[in-house]
């Protein structure tokens, strides 16, 4: 049996939000695939520590500074990116921020930051990358969220980001198919990074969130990666338009928490 069954030894892609825990499971499982390496992170001091550590396996892997939300950030990376690597094979949208505030009350710079990054920022690399990847027949994966459909209280606009991620992936795949460009998402449920440990830190969470979820434990940033590995390869090359939910079954729940007399 082939020990390169995704068929990615070779590929070249840019993953951004590279230095976020999501993000660096993605890069290490790219760069053990044997995949050349382009790590986008507004952090640049940290994005290049995470190339640096990629390269110290054998990893062909460089880091860039880049703000999602600025277009021209975006488009001085991307020329950066292009100059250093001719070709673009795989682009994976995954820089994202999040910000607490109901709607009733969020401010509207708030609002503006949070969907710059997550949902615009999303467009703005896609049109960056959009003609490398189209003259080598690309893939874009793009991290959304079960938010994306199942309204999240205190935080709505986490929650419209990441349904307008669903709905441009949607779009992409429609528009830009014709040119042999695929887009999915992948949309986790409860993952422990960086970003969401301190909800983990709080007395009986890790139990209570445990005990929603039908496979009984929370995910890991490398149970998103694998399923980014698979969008990404050309072993999904007859898949654009779709979601992976990985949520360990999250999305099932509702009716077992619903009151259901007599059963």
């Amino acid at each position: 049996m082939s020990t390169d069954w995704l068929q990615l030894a070779g590929k070249r892609a840019v993953v951004t939000g590279a230095a976020g825990g999501i993000g660096q499971a993605i890069a290490h499982s790219m760069a053990a695939a044997g995949v050349t390496l382009a790590l986008l992170d507004r952090d640049a001091e940290a994005v290049a520590a995470v190339a640096q550590s990629l390269r110290e396996t054998g990893a062909t892997a460089e880091g860039f500074g880049c703000d999602i939300s600025d277009p021209a950030s975006v488009n001085a990376a991307a020329t950066a990116v292009l100059a250093h690597d001719a070709g673009v094979d795989i682009l994976v949208n995954n820089a994202g921020i999040l910000r607490a505030g109901p709607l009733a009350t969020i401010a509207l710079a708030e609002w503006n930051a949070l969907l710059a990054v997550n949902l615009t920022g999303y467009l703005l690399t896609a049109q960056a990358f959009r003609p490398a990847l189209a003259a080598n027949g690309g893939a874009i994966v793009h991290i959304a969220s079960i938010a994306a459909s199942n309204p999240q209280p205190r935080s709505g606009a986490y929650s419209a980001s990441k349904a307008g991620v669903a709905m441009l992936s949607r779009q992409i795949a429609l528009e830009w198919g014709p040119d042999a460009i695929r887009s999915n998402i992948v949309s986790p449920g409860f993952v422990r990074t960086p970003m969401s440990e301190s909800f983990y830190q709080a007395p009986g969470v890790i139990e209570r969130r445990e005990a929603m979820v039908p496979l009984r434990r929370i995910a890991g940033p490398q149970d998103i990666a694998d399923a980014v590995m698979y969008l990404a390869s050309p072993r999904a090359s007859y898949v654009t338009g779709a979601e992976i939910l990985v949520d360990g079954g999250l999305d099932q729940v509702i009716m077992e928490v619903s009151p259901r007399p007599g059963f």
